[in-house]
Protein backbone atom coordinates (compact mmCIF):
# COMPACT_ATOMS: atom_id res chain seq x y z
CA UNK A 1 0.00 0.00 0.00
CA UNK A 2 1.49 3.26 -0.53
CA UNK A 3 1.97 6.34 1.50
CA UNK A 4 -1.41 8.87 0.11
CA UNK A 5 0.63 11.99 2.38
CA UNK A 6 3.75 11.19 -0.37
CA UNK A 7 1.37 11.18 -2.92
CA UNK A 8 0.06 14.44 -2.32
CA UNK A 9 3.21 16.26 -1.37
CA UNK A 10 4.63 15.03 -5.11
CA UNK A 11 2.21 13.12 -7.21
CA UNK A 12 4.33 13.76 -10.17
CA UNK A 13 7.28 11.93 -8.78
CA UNK A 14 4.74 8.98 -7.62
CA UNK A 15 3.70 9.10 -11.20
CA UNK A 16 7.27 9.09 -12.92
CA UNK A 17 7.95 6.16 -10.73
CA UNK A 18 4.66 4.25 -11.55
CA UNK A 19 5.89 4.48 -15.10
CA UNK A 20 9.33 2.56 -14.76
CA UNK A 21 6.55 -0.18 -13.87
CA UNK A 22 5.29 0.43 -17.14
CA UNK A 23 1.69 1.67 -15.01
CA UNK A 24 -0.25 4.78 -16.20
CA UNK A 25 -0.21 7.93 -13.93
CA UNK A 26 -2.54 7.49 -11.26
CA UNK A 27 -2.04 10.40 -9.11
CA UNK A 28 -4.87 12.52 -10.53
CA UNK A 29 -7.89 9.91 -9.62
CA UNK A 30 -6.32 9.16 -6.50
CA UNK A 31 -5.91 12.71 -5.26
CA UNK A 32 -9.63 13.35 -6.41
CA UNK A 33 -10.93 10.04 -4.42
CA UNK A 34 -8.59 11.61 -1.58
CA UNK A 35 -10.04 15.22 -2.00
CA UNK A 36 -13.50 14.04 -1.82
CA UNK A 37 -12.84 11.64 1.15
CA UNK A 38 -11.39 14.50 3.44
CA UNK A 39 -14.35 16.94 2.07
CA UNK A 40 -16.76 14.38 3.47
CA UNK A 41 -14.75 13.98 6.41
CA UNK A 42 -14.68 17.84 7.08
CA UNK A 43 -18.49 17.99 6.67
CA UNK A 44 -19.13 15.15 9.79
CA UNK A 45 -16.62 16.80 11.76
CA UNK A 46 -18.12 20.14 11.50
CA UNK A 47 -21.73 18.63 12.00
CA UNK A 48 -20.72 16.88 15.22
CA UNK A 49 -18.66 20.13 16.28
CA UNK A 50 -21.89 21.86 15.52
CA UNK A 51 -24.13 19.74 16.90
CA UNK A 52 -22.21 19.29 20.16
CA UNK A 53 -22.61 23.26 20.10
CA UNK A 54 -26.40 22.98 19.70
CA UNK A 55 -27.05 20.62 22.44
CA UNK A 56 -24.83 22.39 25.06
CA UNK A 57 -27.19 25.76 24.05
CA UNK A 58 -30.51 23.90 24.54
CA UNK A 59 -30.04 23.64 28.15
CA UNK A 60 -28.61 27.43 28.27
CA UNK A 61 -31.79 28.14 26.59
CA UNK A 62 -34.03 26.54 28.78
CA UNK A 63 -32.38 28.36 31.94
CA UNK A 64 -33.27 31.79 30.47
CA UNK A 65 -36.72 30.53 29.67
CA UNK A 66 -36.32 30.31 25.70
CA UNK A 67 -38.31 27.75 25.13
CA UNK A 68 -38.80 28.69 21.29
CA UNK A 69 -35.05 29.05 20.82
CA UNK A 70 -34.73 25.44 22.73
CA UNK A 71 -37.32 23.78 20.49
CA UNK A 72 -35.37 25.26 17.18
CA UNK A 73 -31.64 24.04 18.51
CA UNK A 74 -33.63 20.50 19.24
CA UNK A 75 -34.87 20.27 15.52
CA UNK A 76 -31.19 21.31 14.10
CA UNK A 77 -29.87 18.47 16.57
CA UNK A 78 -32.26 15.77 15.76
CA UNK A 79 -31.24 17.27 12.00
CA UNK A 80 -27.90 16.37 12.38
CA UNK A 81 -28.07 13.09 14.20
CA UNK A 82 -30.45 11.50 10.96
CA UNK A 83 -28.04 13.05 8.64
CA UNK A 84 -24.91 11.72 10.28
CA UNK A 85 -25.16 7.89 8.94
CA UNK A 86 -25.73 8.81 5.56
CA UNK A 87 -22.73 11.23 5.38
CA UNK A 88 -20.65 8.19 7.52
CA UNK A 89 -21.69 5.45 4.82
CA UNK A 90 -20.71 7.96 1.96
CA UNK A 91 -17.29 8.71 3.72
CA UNK A 92 -16.72 4.79 4.41
CA UNK A 93 -17.88 4.37 0.38
CA UNK A 94 -15.21 7.03 -0.77
CA UNK A 95 -12.78 5.59 1.79
CA UNK A 96 -12.55 2.13 0.28
CA UNK A 97 -13.03 3.55 -3.72
CA UNK A 98 -9.53 5.51 -2.44
CA UNK A 99 -8.34 2.15 -1.06
CA UNK A 100 -8.97 0.37 -3.70
CA UNK A 101 -7.16 2.75 -6.07
CA UNK A 102 -4.26 2.69 -3.90
CA UNK A 103 -4.18 -1.41 -3.61
CA UNK A 104 -4.33 -2.29 -7.37
CA UNK A 105 -1.20 -0.26 -7.80
CA UNK A 106 2.38 -1.97 -7.45
CA UNK A 107 5.33 -1.43 -5.64
CA UNK A 108 7.53 1.62 -6.65
CA UNK A 109 10.96 0.52 -7.62
CA UNK A 110 14.28 1.51 -5.88
CA UNK A 111 16.09 4.28 -7.30
CA UNK A 112 18.96 1.60 -8.27
CA UNK A 113 16.59 -0.61 -9.93
CA UNK A 114 17.28 -0.37 -13.27
CA UNK A 115 14.67 0.52 -16.23
CA UNK A 116 13.55 -2.02 -18.52
CA UNK A 117 9.79 -3.20 -19.69
CA UNK A 118 10.80 -7.04 -19.06
CA UNK A 119 13.44 -9.83 -18.59
CA UNK A 120 15.40 -8.30 -21.23
CA UNK A 121 16.03 -5.49 -18.64
CA UNK A 122 17.39 -7.37 -16.38
CA UNK A 123 21.05 -6.86 -15.20
CA UNK A 124 23.61 -10.08 -14.37
CA UNK A 125 25.22 -9.13 -11.40
CA UNK A 126 27.60 -11.82 -11.04
CA UNK A 127 28.34 -16.03 -11.88
CA UNK A 128 29.45 -18.92 -9.65
CA UNK A 129 30.27 -21.86 -11.09
CA UNK A 130 31.33 -23.72 -14.56
CA UNK A 131 28.87 -25.95 -16.52
CA UNK A 132 29.54 -29.15 -16.54
CA UNK A 133 31.25 -30.47 -19.88
CA UNK A 134 29.43 -33.64 -20.83
CA UNK A 135 30.48 -36.63 -22.88
CA UNK A 136 27.07 -37.44 -23.98
CA UNK A 137 24.24 -35.30 -24.78
CA UNK A 138 22.51 -34.32 -21.63
CA UNK A 139 18.78 -34.75 -21.52
CA UNK A 140 16.17 -32.61 -20.05
CA UNK A 141 14.62 -34.06 -16.51
CA UNK A 142 10.96 -34.82 -17.89
CA UNK A 143 13.23 -37.20 -20.35
CA UNK A 144 14.94 -39.23 -17.96
CA UNK A 145 13.28 -39.21 -14.34
CA UNK A 146 10.23 -40.84 -14.93
CA UNK A 147 12.33 -43.69 -15.05
CA UNK A 148 14.04 -42.72 -11.50
CA UNK A 149 10.56 -42.61 -9.78
CA UNK A 150 9.44 -39.00 -10.94
CA UNK A 151 5.90 -40.23 -11.69
CA UNK A 152 3.75 -37.57 -13.95
CA UNK A 153 1.58 -40.19 -15.19
CA UNK A 154 0.29 -41.54 -11.68
CA UNK A 155 -0.60 -38.24 -10.51
CA UNK A 156 -2.16 -37.15 -13.63
CA UNK A 157 -4.74 -40.40 -13.03
CA UNK A 158 -5.25 -38.69 -9.62
CA UNK A 159 -4.99 -34.92 -10.14
CA UNK A 160 -4.73 -33.95 -13.68
CA UNK A 161 -1.64 -31.73 -15.68
CA UNK A 162 1.08 -30.47 -13.28
CA UNK A 163 1.72 -32.68 -10.15
CA UNK A 164 3.94 -34.99 -9.55
CA UNK A 165 4.03 -38.61 -7.44
CA UNK A 166 7.33 -39.18 -6.01
CA UNK A 167 8.67 -42.57 -5.58
CA UNK A 168 11.58 -44.13 -3.41
CA UNK A 169 15.02 -42.93 -3.33
CA UNK A 170 13.16 -39.73 -5.35
CA UNK A 171 10.98 -38.98 -2.89
CA UNK A 172 13.71 -39.33 -0.42
CA UNK A 173 15.77 -37.08 -2.20
CA UNK A 174 13.06 -33.90 -2.50
CA UNK A 175 12.76 -34.60 1.55
CA UNK A 176 16.61 -34.76 2.18
CA UNK A 177 16.47 -31.54 -0.04
CA UNK A 178 13.71 -29.89 1.94
CA UNK A 179 15.81 -30.69 5.59
CA UNK A 180 19.37 -29.75 4.38
CA UNK A 181 17.86 -26.37 3.44
CA UNK A 182 16.12 -25.64 6.52
CA UNK A 183 19.59 -26.55 8.78
CA UNK A 184 21.13 -24.41 6.38
CA UNK A 185 18.63 -21.38 7.20
CA UNK A 186 18.60 -22.20 11.02
CA UNK A 187 21.88 -23.34 11.60
CA UNK A 188 23.83 -20.87 9.53
CA UNK A 189 22.11 -17.97 8.77
CA UNK A 190 19.95 -17.53 11.87
CA UNK A 191 15.98 -17.54 10.75
CA UNK A 192 14.03 -19.43 13.42
CA UNK A 193 11.84 -22.10 12.03
CA UNK A 194 8.01 -22.03 12.03
CA UNK A 195 5.18 -23.98 11.22
CA UNK A 196 2.82 -22.23 9.92
CA UNK A 197 -0.68 -22.52 8.35
CA UNK A 198 -1.17 -23.72 5.13
CA UNK A 199 -4.47 -21.47 4.55
CA UNK A 200 -5.34 -18.30 5.68
CA UNK A 201 -8.07 -15.67 5.45
CA UNK A 202 -8.71 -13.01 3.14
CA UNK A 203 -6.93 -10.07 5.33
CA UNK A 204 -3.81 -12.08 5.70
CA UNK A 205 -3.39 -12.83 1.58
CA UNK A 206 -4.01 -9.04 1.07
CA UNK A 207 -1.64 -8.15 3.67
CA UNK A 208 1.62 -9.44 1.77
CA UNK A 209 -0.44 -8.44 -1.51
CA UNK A 210 -1.67 -11.93 -3.43
CA UNK A 211 -4.99 -10.26 -2.92
CA UNK A 212 -6.90 -8.16 -4.87
CA UNK A 213 -4.50 -8.42 -7.82
CA UNK A 214 -3.56 -12.24 -7.78
CA UNK A 215 -6.68 -13.90 -7.04
CA UNK A 216 -6.39 -16.24 -10.24
CA UNK A 217 -3.35 -17.36 -9.16
CA UNK A 218 -4.69 -18.94 -5.98
CA UNK A 219 -6.71 -21.63 -4.62
CA UNK A 220 -9.61 -21.03 -2.42
CA UNK A 221 -10.89 -23.78 -0.37
CA UNK A 222 -15.31 -24.00 0.37
CA UNK A 223 -14.98 -21.94 3.43
CA UNK A 224 -13.01 -19.12 1.62
CA UNK A 225 -9.75 -19.48 2.89
CA UNK A 226 -6.85 -19.18 0.53
CA UNK A 227 -4.39 -22.08 0.18
CA UNK A 228 -0.56 -20.47 1.04
CA UNK A 229 0.95 -19.78 -2.74
CA UNK A 230 4.32 -19.40 -0.62
CA UNK A 231 4.72 -19.21 3.18
CA UNK A 232 5.80 -15.57 2.67
CA UNK A 233 1.67 -15.47 3.52
CA UNK A 234 1.89 -16.97 6.58
CA UNK A 235 5.13 -16.16 7.83
CA UNK A 236 4.90 -12.24 7.48
CA UNK A 237 1.49 -12.12 8.47
CA UNK A 238 2.80 -13.00 11.46
CA UNK A 239 3.33 -9.40 12.95
CA UNK A 240 0.43 -8.15 11.57
CA UNK A 241 -1.20 -5.33 13.64
CA UNK A 242 1.77 -5.43 15.78
CA UNK A 243 3.86 -2.73 17.46
CA UNK A 244 7.01 -3.98 17.81
CA UNK A 245 10.01 -3.05 19.81
CA UNK A 246 13.22 -1.99 18.30
CA UNK A 247 15.33 -4.35 20.08
CA UNK A 248 13.38 -7.22 18.52
CA UNK A 249 13.99 -6.74 15.43
CA UNK A 250 15.29 -7.71 12.76
CA UNK A 251 13.06 -10.99 12.60
CA UNK A 252 14.22 -13.63 10.55
CA UNK A 253 11.61 -17.02 10.33
CA UNK A 254 11.84 -19.53 7.57
CA UNK A 255 9.38 -22.27 6.88
CA UNK A 256 9.67 -25.43 4.84
CA UNK A 257 6.21 -25.96 3.85
CA UNK A 258 3.89 -26.98 0.48
CA UNK A 259 2.38 -24.41 -1.72
CA UNK A 260 0.03 -24.04 -4.23
CA UNK A 261 -0.33 -21.74 -6.93
CA UNK A 262 -2.94 -22.31 -10.09
CA UNK A 263 -0.52 -20.70 -12.18
CA UNK A 264 -3.14 -18.81 -14.53
CA UNK A 265 -2.19 -17.46 -17.40
CA UNK A 266 1.10 -19.52 -17.67
CA UNK A 267 -0.16 -21.63 -20.49
CA UNK A 268 1.95 -23.27 -22.66
CA UNK A 269 4.86 -22.53 -20.37
CA UNK A 270 7.05 -25.30 -18.50
CA UNK A 271 4.32 -27.85 -18.86
CA UNK A 272 7.02 -30.97 -19.17
CA UNK A 273 8.26 -31.50 -16.21
CA UNK A 274 8.83 -30.23 -12.94
CA UNK A 275 9.26 -27.11 -13.16
CA UNK A 276 5.61 -25.38 -12.96
CA UNK A 277 3.47 -27.42 -10.56
CA UNK A 278 0.44 -26.63 -9.32
CA UNK A 279 1.58 -28.05 -5.27
CA UNK A 280 5.74 -27.84 -4.51
CA UNK A 281 7.95 -27.52 -1.63
CA UNK A 282 9.67 -24.06 -1.03
CA UNK A 283 11.84 -23.26 1.83
CA UNK A 284 10.64 -19.70 2.60
CA UNK A 285 13.12 -16.58 4.14
CA UNK A 286 11.06 -13.80 5.77
CA UNK A 287 12.87 -10.70 7.77
CA UNK A 288 11.38 -7.69 9.51
CA UNK A 289 13.44 -4.62 9.73
CA UNK A 290 13.96 -1.34 10.84
CA UNK A 291 13.59 0.80 7.45
CA UNK A 292 17.43 1.61 7.35
CA UNK A 293 18.76 -1.80 7.68
CA UNK A 294 16.57 -3.47 5.02
CA UNK A 295 18.89 -2.87 1.86
CA UNK A 296 21.65 -4.99 3.85
CA UNK A 297 19.25 -7.07 4.39
CA UNK A 298 18.14 -8.03 1.45
CA UNK A 299 22.45 -8.64 0.02
CA UNK A 300 22.57 -11.28 3.71
CA UNK A 301 19.04 -13.07 2.62
CA UNK A 302 20.37 -13.65 -1.07
CA UNK A 303 23.90 -14.66 0.23
CA UNK A 304 21.93 -16.99 2.26
CA UNK A 305 20.17 -18.74 -0.61
CA UNK A 306 23.55 -18.58 -2.86
CA UNK A 307 25.23 -20.81 -0.25
CA UNK A 308 22.86 -23.30 -0.82
CA UNK A 309 23.50 -23.74 -4.38
CA UNK A 310 27.38 -23.28 -4.10
CA UNK A 311 27.38 -25.82 -1.16
CA UNK A 312 24.88 -28.09 -3.61
CA UNK A 313 27.51 -27.08 -6.70
CA UNK A 314 24.93 -26.13 -9.11
CA UNK A 315 26.41 -23.17 -10.94
CA UNK A 316 24.10 -20.00 -11.10
CA UNK A 317 23.68 -16.52 -11.77
CA UNK A 318 22.57 -13.37 -9.90
CA UNK A 319 20.43 -11.30 -11.49
CA UNK A 320 19.14 -8.18 -10.69
CA UNK A 321 15.80 -7.04 -12.06
CA UNK A 322 14.60 -4.63 -14.00
CA UNK A 323 11.51 -2.38 -12.67
CA UNK A 324 8.85 -3.82 -15.68
CA UNK A 325 9.93 -7.35 -14.33
CA UNK A 326 9.80 -7.77 -10.55
CA UNK A 327 7.05 -8.90 -8.23
CA UNK A 328 3.54 -6.67 -7.10
CA UNK A 329 5.26 -6.18 -3.89
CA UNK A 330 9.03 -5.45 -4.07
CA UNK A 331 11.37 -2.25 -4.39
CA UNK A 332 14.28 -4.54 -5.27
CA UNK A 333 14.82 -8.31 -6.18
CA UNK A 334 17.31 -10.62 -6.86
CA UNK A 335 16.67 -13.61 -8.96
CA UNK A 336 19.33 -16.16 -8.43
CA UNK A 337 19.09 -18.44 -12.36
CA UNK A 338 20.64 -22.13 -11.81
CA UNK A 339 22.29 -23.87 -15.05
CA UNK A 340 19.96 -26.59 -16.30
CA UNK A 341 22.17 -28.37 -18.99
CA UNK A 342 19.20 -30.32 -20.20
CA UNK A 343 17.54 -26.91 -21.48
CA UNK A 344 21.10 -25.03 -21.98
CA UNK A 345 19.96 -21.93 -19.88
CA UNK A 346 19.36 -20.82 -16.91
CA UNK A 347 16.54 -20.63 -15.16
CA UNK A 348 15.30 -18.93 -11.90
CA UNK A 349 15.65 -20.82 -8.39
CA UNK A 350 15.26 -18.13 -6.11
CA UNK A 351 13.72 -15.04 -5.97
CA UNK A 352 14.68 -12.19 -2.75
CA UNK A 353 12.69 -9.14 -2.53
CA UNK A 354 12.91 -6.27 0.01
CA UNK A 355 9.43 -4.80 0.16
CA UNK A 356 10.07 -1.72 1.63
CA UNK A 357 6.82 -0.70 3.83
CA UNK A 358 4.72 -1.67 1.23
CA UNK A 359 3.25 -4.91 3.07
CA UNK A 360 3.78 -3.49 6.41
CA UNK A 361 1.25 -0.43 5.44
CA UNK A 362 -1.77 -3.18 4.56
CA UNK A 363 -0.76 -5.11 7.62
CA UNK A 364 -0.31 -2.22 9.99
CA UNK A 365 3.03 -3.12 11.33
CA UNK A 366 5.15 -0.92 12.96
CA UNK A 367 8.04 -0.57 15.57
CA UNK A 368 8.32 2.06 18.23
CA UNK A 369 12.26 3.12 18.30
CA UNK A 370 13.46 3.60 22.26
CA UNK A 371 13.53 7.33 23.23
CA UNK A 372 11.61 8.37 20.45
CA UNK A 373 7.44 9.14 20.04
CA UNK A 374 5.44 7.81 17.60
CA UNK A 375 5.39 4.13 15.23
CA UNK A 376 7.12 3.71 12.17
CA UNK A 377 6.23 0.92 9.53
CA UNK A 378 9.03 -1.80 9.54
CA UNK A 379 10.37 -3.29 6.07
CA UNK A 380 9.64 -6.78 4.97
CA UNK A 381 11.45 -8.99 2.96
CA UNK A 382 11.04 -12.26 1.59
CA UNK A 383 12.91 -15.03 -0.42
CA UNK A 384 13.14 -18.34 -1.69
CA UNK A 385 15.92 -20.51 0.49
CA UNK A 386 15.15 -22.45 -2.12
CA UNK A 387 12.24 -23.61 -4.24
CA UNK A 388 13.00 -28.00 -3.52
CA UNK A 389 11.76 -28.78 -6.34
CA UNK A 390 13.36 -26.54 -8.78
CA UNK A 391 16.41 -27.84 -7.43
CA UNK A 392 15.75 -31.35 -7.62
CA UNK A 393 15.21 -30.38 -10.88
CA UNK A 394 18.92 -28.45 -11.63
CA UNK A 395 20.47 -32.21 -9.32
CA UNK A 396 18.95 -34.28 -11.91
CA UNK A 397 19.92 -32.33 -15.04
CA UNK A 398 23.50 -31.96 -13.44
CA UNK A 399 24.54 -34.43 -12.04
CA UNK A 400 23.20 -37.34 -14.98
CA UNK A 401 25.00 -40.06 -15.81
CA UNK A 402 25.45 -41.47 -19.18
CA UNK A 403 23.55 -44.42 -18.37
CA UNK A 404 20.29 -42.67 -16.83
CA UNK A 405 21.59 -42.82 -13.33
CA UNK A 406 22.34 -39.57 -11.11
CA UNK A 407 24.60 -39.07 -8.72
CA UNK A 408 23.78 -36.86 -5.20
CA UNK A 409 25.25 -34.51 -4.23
CA UNK A 410 28.50 -35.05 -1.30
CA UNK A 411 26.32 -32.33 1.17
CA UNK A 412 22.91 -34.83 0.76
CA UNK A 413 24.63 -38.05 1.50
CA UNK A 414 24.05 -37.20 5.45
CA UNK A 415 20.29 -37.34 4.71
CA UNK A 416 20.15 -40.25 2.16
CA UNK A 417 20.66 -43.26 4.35
CA UNK A 418 23.39 -44.46 2.50
CA UNK A 419 22.02 -43.66 -1.40
CA UNK A 420 24.73 -41.90 -3.33
CA UNK A 421 22.64 -42.09 -6.86
CA UNK A 422 20.00 -42.51 -8.05
CA UNK A 423 19.33 -45.67 -10.39
CA UNK A 424 16.33 -46.85 -12.92
CA UNK A 425 13.71 -48.42 -11.00
CA UNK A 426 12.68 -52.04 -12.86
Amino acid sequence: MHDIRQIRDNPAAFDAALARRGVAPQSDAILAADTSLRALQTGIQTALARRNEASKAIGQAMARGDKDGAEALKSEVAALKADLPEQEAAEREQLAALQALLAALPNLPADDVPDGEDEEGNVEISRWGTPRTFDFTPQEHADFAPALGLDFETAAKMSGARFAFLKGPMARLERALGQYMLDRQTEGAGYSECVTPLMVRDEAAFGTAQLPKFREDLFQTTDGRWLISTSEMSLTNAVREEILAEADLPIRMTALTPCFRSEAGSAGRDTRGYIRQHQFSKVELVSITRPEDSDAELERKTRAAEEILEALELPYRKMLLCAGDMGFAARKTYDLEVWLPGQNSYREISSCSNCGDFQARRMNTRFRREGVKGNEFVHTLNGSGLAVGRTLVAILENYQQADGSVDIPAVLHPYMGGITRLEPIN
